[in-house]
């Protein structure tokens, strides 16, 4: 439960991240001068704005004329009159720095991150004197928190400063450092090369974001001195670092700067609340708050081989996946980046979590909604964080309302949609900068539809239908009425969407290179599986009858998947040649994963899909590795599945990056590279779906065990249907299960052994379905035991 390390990190990709989900902080663990890299969630460039495009609704009718005529070219050209501005950026607040000018260099060192306790720890040793530093991030307080401590009396003597990228002043507030700022009105994404890339306004009436933090020390001997240009403690054993921030944020379709919050109440308040506390009930707090979450699952490899006394980067060099601890650590780690970037209340985890220290990062560290935002939550329902998936669902209601007015003035249909990226203000337009962007991903307008699943997969686990019926349904169904409107039928009766891509995957044809086509077959998946949730969502509520027909008429005539001449599940409507076969997007495979519309009983969809997925290959980006894993995990077959966590061990440093292979960098972030999240979330999401499925409305254990994985347990983990199980396996095979159930439903199991159900002392009669099934009832808030013969 520990990364650890023998040196302080050079680069912000060593730095170990710590998080409560609003305030993240980067700790580099250095002797002589320490940084902490600050951020926190709503710290964005903007603010509410005209996002539409009018023209798009005049020009679709041009693009869809040049699509059936096969001038797919054209249609790429026509489609830059559609998009939008560029999104807006996630911002870094600053630094915290700590100098301490140690006269000799440190005889011993170490650094690590418990993610058991969410504390980040620096302890070394200089000339005899001890010197140790713990660092984590309160979600109570709301606080960023820094214990210093040394062995030897008024040792401890160091200076403490705040700096800000963005424009900004700091100053001597009596008892505490006070940085406030502004952000830019604008910041262009780094792909998108301007002469003003980062703008702030030219008056001081600005309409952007604000912001304030506060430093203080407090310590228990020593001296103190507060100026303008920081703290300066002296002769001290013991001294406590407290920092707070906040912004002006008040909601998505509020301007910060004229309807904003005041931050410099909210932070004072959490300063003022946290200072009458002691360190030590500060410290106990946040343990208690984040192992609540943290402690719901148990994940462990039973093995005899022990690597931890290595550093963390030298265990991922030297023994990668054959060092199952480190495995487990990867796995838990998923789960503490998610806790740690977010929380109810919070905004959903980024591209980068909460964690950034560039003004143009990478994508703009922004909601990318063709997969990364998605993937990012695909554990949060299975690792029993269900208070973690609430950020995003807030996202989706908030979004769907941007959206409605991009699907009005945009195609003229109903409901609501929401395109390739998204940001703090909700952005549901095609970016792309009214025509610099390319169609390949600026014209997708399906990622509402997409997130939707989200809604339904949280109705799935909890079985709450009061969320159901006052908050699912209806922006499910707003989504639907979308598609509804934007499907199109073609000559042979089917429909279809047109305009239509592959997202980020352009196709080849007649010697050219296009993305703009009809009926991919990524946008159909969608389609079936949202009509396919409204329904059986409608259904659950007993209304919309009517409704309901008409999505199950659209549903049973939207365009068949096609299979290829190689035996491939197609990717497009046509049987076109791929840009590149080893694209890390996996697109056209939605129905196998996260989807379920292709499985096992799809016969020889089921097999293209197969064929699909091999002829991508093993290798790709971090986030396209861990996709491919939850694909081969549907798949069973675990030999591939495992090989994707080989190539996912992949240590990624600097001076690598030129490389563009995915892995994970030293702190086990995850490598596209650069870093993005996804791949540490993804990974987790693909870890269960080894060990556990779900998704065909019964339980299966074990369906793609790697061969040396032939011992361990999983405790804790969710399932659809209202169940939480814990199990144990050995020597390949399912041992023992214990199933509680939450909701009182049918469980249902398909096991290769017989076996036995038991709750409460008494044998339960357990009833045989199709297909090796069999199912027995559960009472609400009752164990039962399943021991395999």
């Amino acid at each position: 439960m520990k990364l650890k390390y023998d040196t302080s990190a050079d680069v912000w990709t060593e730095a170990l991240p710590l998080g409560n989900g609003r305030l993240g902080a980067m700790v580099f663990g250095g002797v002589n001068q320490e940084c902490l890299q600050l951020n926190e969630d709503t710290l964005w460039s903007g603010s509410p704005k005209e996002i539409n495009n009018p023209n798009a609704k005049n020009v679709l009718p041009e693009v869809r004329n040049a699509i059936s005529e096969g001038r797919y070219t054209d249609a790429d050209q026509l489609t830059k009159e559609m998009m939008g501005p560029y999104t807006q950026a996630y911002l870094p607040f600053g630094n915290l720095n700590l100098n301490f000018n140690h006269p000799d260099e440190p005889t011993f060192y170490e650094r690590s991150l418990n993610i058991n306790e969410a504390i980040a720890r620096v302890t070394y040793k200089v000339n005899g004197t001890t010197f140790h530093r713990e660092t984590f991030i309160s979600h109570p307080d709301q606080m960023i928190v820094t214990r210093l401590e040394t062995d030897q009396p008024n040792a401890l003597s160091f200076t403490a400063s705040l700096e800000s990228p963005l424009k900004s002043e700091l100053k001597n507030n009596n008892d505490k450092l006070v940085l406030t700022g502004v952000c830019p009105e604008n910041v262009d994404p780094n792909y998108y090369m301007t002469e003003d890339p980062i703008r702030y306004s030219d008056s001081t009436e600005t309409k952007a974001m604000t912001f304030e933090g506060q430093l203080k020390v407090i310590v228990e001997d020593g001296e103190v001195e507060y100026t303008d240009q920081g703290i300066e403690v002296k002769k001290s054993s013991k001294a406590t670092l407290l920092f707070t921030a906040a912004t002006s944020f008040n909601g998505f379709d509020q301007s910060p700067a004229l309807n904003g919050k005041d931050p410099h109440t909210i932070a004072e308040n959490y300063m003022n609340l946290s200072v009458k506390k002691s360190y030590d009930r500060i410290k106990q707090e946040h343990i208690k708050d984040y192992q609540s979450l943290f402690n719901r699952m148990k994940f462990s490899l039973n093995t005899s081989d022990r690597y931890d006394e290595e550093s963390t980067d030298k265990r991922v060099t030297n023994y990668g996946e054959k060092d199952l601890k480190l495995v487990e650590l990867m796995f838990h780690y998923g789960r503490y980046l998610l806790i740690s970037s977010s929380r109810p209340g919070t905004q959903p985890a980024n591209l980068q979590g909460i964690w950034n220290d560039k003004m143009q990062a990478p994508w703009s560290s922004n909601y990318t909604l063709n997969i990364n935002t998605e993937m990012n939550y695909w554990l949060a329902e299975a690792c029993n964080l269900s208070e973690c998936h609430h950020p995003l669902l807030d996202f989706i209601e908030e979004l769907a309302i941007n959206g409605e007015k991009t699907a009005e003035t945009n195609y003229g249909c109903r409901g609501w949609t929401a395109h390739h990226n998204a940001d703090l203000w909700r952005h549901s337009a095609p970016v792309g900068a009214f025509g610099h962007g390319d169609p390949v991903w600026a014209l997708w307008p399906m990622s509402g539809t997409w997130l939707t699943q989200h809604l339904w997969e949280h109705y799935l686990y909890t079985g709450d239908e009061s969320f159901l019926d006052q908050k699912a349904y209806p922006i499910m169904k707003g989504a639907a009425n979308f598609c509804l409107d934007w499907l199109m039928e073609n000559e042979d009766g089917y429909f279809i969407t047109t305009p239509s891509t592959s997202p980020e995957h352009k196709f080849r044809y007649d010697g050219k290179l296009a993305a703009v086509t009809e009926a991919s077959t990524m946008d159909l998946a969608l389609i079936w599986d949202l009509f396919s949730n409204t329904i059986e969502a409608a259904q659950k509520l007993n209304i919309d009858e009517e409704y309901c027909k008409e999505l199950n008429d659209k549903l049973n005539r939207l365009y068949p998947y096609q299979i290829g001449r190689f035996g491939q599940l197609q990717e497009w409507g046509k049987d076109f040649d791929d840009e590149d076969v080893h694209h890390r997007h996996v697109s056209h495979l939605f129905g196998v994963y996260p989807g379920k519309q292709i499985t096992e009983l799809s016969d020889s969809i089921y097999e293209a899909a197969k064929v699909s997925l091999d002829r991508r290959g093993d290798d790709g980006t971090g986030w396209s590795l861990s996709w491919k894993l939850c694909l081969w995990a549907r798949f069973k077959n675990s030999e591939r599945a495992h090989r994707l966590i080989t190539n996912l061990f992949n240590l990624v440093t600097h001076d690598s990056e030129k490389e563009h292979k995915g892995g994970v960098y030293p702190n086990l972030f995850g490598a596209h590279p650069p870093f993005q999240i996804d791949g540490n979330f993804g990974f987790t999401a693909g870890v269960v779906e080894m060990l556990i499925q779900s998704h065909l409305g019964y339980l299966e254990f074990l369906p793609a065990l790697p061969a040396n994985w032939s011992e361990g347990e999983m405790k804790g983990v969710k399932v659809r249907g209202g169940f939480e199980v814990d199990f144990y396996w050995s020597n390949q095979e399912l041992k023992h299960a214990l199933i509680h159930s939450s909701q009182g439903n049918e469980c249902k199991l398909k096991l290769d052994h017989p076996f036995v159900v038991q709750s409460n002392g008494e044998k339960v009669k357990v009833s045989h379905l199709d297909n090796g099934i069999v199912q027995f009832p559960t009472k609400t808030g009752d164990s039962y035991v399943v021991e395999v013969e």
